[in-house]
Order: C-alpha cells, then structure tokens, then sequence
C-alpha cells in the first residue's frame, strides 16, 4: 500500500511510479495500427488492434466515463514509433488507479486529509510584504470559500511552526470525499502532490474553484521568486510536466465527478 502512495504521489513530478526511478529507460516499440474505444458491463476501455489495454501488471483497463476512455485512445493513438509513458498522462494515471484498486480509496483519502492537515494554504510567510499580501489574495479567497461550503472554519499561521486545525473540520472535508471511486482519488492524490494542497484538490473537485486558479494558488510563492529574481530553466521545465500531469488528474476528477 505505501508503494502504491508513492507511486501515485509521484505524479507531483514527471513520474509514473517505480519505472520512473530507473535513470535509463527502454521504450517500447509501438506494436498496433488501429486504436479504438469500445464498450461493456465493465465500462468503456481503449483497443489496440482489437485487444483491450492493459496495467504494467497485466490488470485490463476499464473506465466509467466515455469521455475519459476518448482521452486514453488519444494517447494511445499519438505514440510513433516508441511507446512513451510521459507522453500519456490520463494512461498512466488511470493505469496507477486500477493497480493500486479498491483496496487503496481509503488510504488516498487519508492522504488528502492528512495534507489538509498541515496545508500549504495555512502556513504564511510574515516578510516580504507583497508576498504576504499575495497570499492573503490568493489562499484566503479558497479558504473561505471552503469554509463556507462546509460550514468549517481554519487555523492559518505565519511561520513554519505546526498548528492544529480543528478535528471536525478533517472530519467535514474527510465526509465530503467518502463517495469517491478509487480512479477519482488517485487523481486527487496526483492534484494533492503537484500542488502541495489538499484543500486545493477539494476546491476544485466542489467545483468552486477552476483550474487555473488551482494551479496559480499553487504557484504563489514560486511566481513571487520568479518576479524577483528570474526563472531557473530546469523548474520552468519541470513546471511545465507538472502541469500536464494536472490537467489529466483535473480531467480525471471531472470526467469522473
């Protein structure tokens, strides 16, 4: 269960799991010509030449939602020669959920939570003053909105020192995940890490926040060091895998929601 969180936690990156810590990498050559989606009581899933997809671990790949299966048989479809995983953010996503199952939801929700908990929303910075007010104009605005659909309340502090937040407010955010599927929270754990927010990750699945706004939240502190003293080539790269990795994991919570 642990390897499966990191594996999923892993999407904060460029990553997919345990193949993604090997430095050198062989991939595969593309094997199909026709890629296609079909349908059945197990849901809508993408054929290569006629036979179902796959999990690295063999498992069949199956969804809920067309729309999500159309995205996967995209990717499918986009690779050449060479099979490239990074290249199929929603395959490798949806392929992490089914491997990690039902068995995993709870342990993905806790996650989330527990990210609530001690979330990058609630800890300020006190200097310098248009980063603390920059904060002030991003992160409250999420805050309470959150605080107004679930009728709970936060602890933000300044610093680095820890400060709890209120059980019944874990509680209420815990209850408003209690529903999702396994593919969901997988996605949720993958928005969780790349933003470093839990609370973002349920503001953008209670739908009140989009996106874009999601995603500049989570870039505060970074756009702030951007401003002021440029941007580092490797991080804008980074930053950019991060971002696809997002949008598959947005795409996921709402295709599925």
């Amino acid at each position: 269960m642990r390897e499966f969180l990191e594996d999923a936690l892993e999407h904060r990156d460029d990553g997919y799991g345990r193949a993604q810590k090997h430095l050198e990498r062989h991939l595969p050559k593309r094997f199909y010509t026709d890629v296609a989606v079909a349908h059945s009581d197990a849901g809508y899933f993408v054929t290569l030449d006629g036979r179902q997809t796959r999990t690295p671990s063999k498992a069949l790949v199956a969804v809920s939602s067309e729309a999500l299966a159309h995205k996967m048989r995209e990717e499918w479809d986009a690779q050449r020669e060479e099979i490239d995983p990074d290249l199929m953010p929603h395959v490798k996503l949806i392929n992490s959920a089914i491997e990690g199952g039902e068995a995993a939801r709870i342990a993905l929700i806790d996650e989330v939570i527990k990210f609530c908990a001690n979330d990058l929303l609630l800890y300020r910075a006190d200097s310098p003053r248009e980063l603390v007010a920059r904060q002030e104009e991003v992160w409250d605005v999420v805050l309470v909105a959150l605080a107004r659909h679930f009728s709970i309340s936060f602890q933000p502090t300044v610093g680095i020192i820890h400060k709890e937040q209120s059980p019944e407010t874990l509680a209420r955010l815990k209850a408003a995940l209690s529903d999702i599927d396994f593919v969901s929270a997988t996605a949720l754990v993958s928005i969780t890490g790349i933003t470093g927010s839990g609370l973002l990750a349920i503001a953008l699945r209670e739908q009140l926040h989009d996106a874009d706004a999601v995603w500049t939240a989570a870039y505060v502190d970074e756009d702030y060091q951007i401003a002021n003293w440029g941007e580092d080539f490797e991080a804008s790269e980074r930053r950019k895998r991060r971002r696809i990795e997002f949008d598959a994991a947005v795409n996921v919570v709402n295709d599925l929601s």
